[in-house]
């Protein structure tokens, strides 16, 4: 039978999506559990989040956060590090390790009838890592040698200093998992103190997501989970970085044939109530294939093979940033595209743009909830944030009923081109050119540490 694709098919009706309920509770040491039971396979996933990300690494000591997230796995308990994995690939289980600006989260994927052997194992890397010097020794060595690499990728060279610009003199300007000099600082005892200090119940949630009864699901967290505090946390200082006037960075990279372009300012808080008109208003302009900035620099320019926009979050702020890496004799003028698509958005947007980005959100939304690792990850974002429970429930409708009037609000007053950051990792000869053409603001020149040259 052949299908009929000149008609798209029909509106089935309104999209309502509820996500299961979940719970929280604490077990007896006072860790926080956010739990949703799913029995549909039999399957758990639990996620261990630390508050403890690179915003709390010490002056000097950039990376130390990162580097004890590595350490965390080389080791616990009665196990060496060659053990430990052996038993973890033993069960068949999943178990990720990652760290990012504000937590360290040590996840696992497990078969429910393996669930408590895994969980021992987690605890044990929690509560007891070995952190021994040969392990210690053996995985700076390798950051040291991954910090130089990176410093070869003109992509990470963009990103580190862009973050570094941007977020001047505050706990997030730092790369994760940090700078050189700093790195070459840290003491296994660095390593110990931190760990120490930030894998206490107060500073950790855990979120478990499938398919095992709350009663058991409790009952084998207070048998493995027993670790006190010794001392209170203490609480970091509130962010500090203002919002900066236009400027040009530029970074030298020899040879290279193409340009990373970054290009933003700070932004308000995920928690904000514009988040979702922000939401929509980034999609017209770069959130999407189908944005005015890609089908300007790729579709009709073939300046990129790619250009995207976002508002980006961390805990305490949030930040607006376009990023693209273009060939390096269309640099310029890809900038002053970029200017351009950004003011047009703020003479004019369209009510199909508007209806086109709500019906995908709106249409994309319950995907997002389909596997346990997707419901943990907006577990995660609910924590992070501190949002509402109902803040899913809610989720289609914030999106149905935001305004064109809020939406036109956030490009006027969220959108800044008099605070636009702009930085460009490229070959000096081939860009720096284009760059005095296209604007008559200071061009700072910088290595690829950020420092002025």
């Amino acid at each position: 039978m052949q299908i009929n694709r000149i008609n798209p098919p029909k509106n089935n009706g309104e999209i309502k999506f509820h996500l299961p309920r979940f719970t929280r509770f604490k077990i007896n040491n006072g860790m926080e559990v956010l739990f949703l039971q799913k029995n549909h396979l039999p399957i758990i996933k639990l996620s261990l989040q630390i508050n403890g990300g690179s915003r709390f690494d010490p002056n000097g000591k950039s990376g130390l956060s990162f580097l004890t997230s590595l350490l965390i796995s080389e080791g616990a308990g009665e196990y060496n590090s060659l053990q430990l994995d052996d038993e973890i690939e033993s069960l068949g289980t999943l178990y990720d390790p990652s760290t990012d600006n504000d937590v360290i989260k040590l996840s696992m994927i497990t078969l429910t009838e393996k669930f408590e052997r895994s969980l021992e194992l987690l605890s044990l890397i929690y509560q007891e890592p070995i952190f021994s010097n040969d392990d210690f020794l053996r995985e700076k060595k390798k950051l040291l040698s991954k910090i130089i690499q990176n410093q070869n990728e003109p992509d990470y060279v963009a990103t580190t200093n862009f973050d570094k610009i941007i977020f001047n003199n505050s706990f997030y300007e730092n790369s994760v998992i940090g700078k050189t000099i700093d790195v070459n600082t840290i003491t296994n005892s660095d390593v110990i103190n931190f760990h120490k200090k930030y894998f206490v119940p107060s500073n950790t949630k855990l979120i478990v997501v499938g398919n095992i009864a709350q009663a058991e699901l409790e009952s084998i967290l207070n048998k493995y989970f027993i670790s006190v505090e010794i001392d209170e946390v203490e609480l970091q200082k509130a962010f500090s970085s203002k919002l900066q006037k236009s400027k040009f960075y530029f970074i030298h990279q020899e040879n290279a044939t193409q340009s990373e372009i970054r290009i933003g300012h700070l932004s308000n808080k995920r928690s904000e109530s514009d988040y979702f008109a922000k939401v929509i208003a980034n999609s017209i302009l770069g959130g999407q294939f189908s944005s005015r900035l890609n089908l300007n620099l790729r579709e009709a320019k073939g300046f990129t093979y790619g250009i995207q926009s976002a508002f980006y979050y961390y805990k305490e702020i949030g930040y607006f940033e376009i990023s693209t890496s273009v060939n390096g004799k269309d640099t310029g003028e890809s900038i002053s595209e970029i200017q351009k698509e950004i003011a047009g958005l703020k003479v004019e947007i369209k009510d199909d743009e508007i209806d086109f980005v709500k019906s995908y959100f709106i249409k994309r939304f319950p995907a997002m909830f389909e596997t346990n690792s997707q419901i943990t990850v907006n577990l995660s974002t609910l924590l992070k944030f501190s949002l509402s429970e109902n803040y899913f429930d809610n989720y289609i409708e914030r999106i149905t009923n935001c305004s064109r009037e809020e939406i036109e609000e956030i490009i006027k007053n969220q959108i800044k081109p008099d605070n636009l950051i702009y930085l460009v990792v490229g070959d000096r000869e081939i860009v720096f050119p284009q760059l005095k053409k296209i604007t008559d603001l200071e061009i700072v020149e910088l290595d690829v540490e950020g420092n002025r040259v």
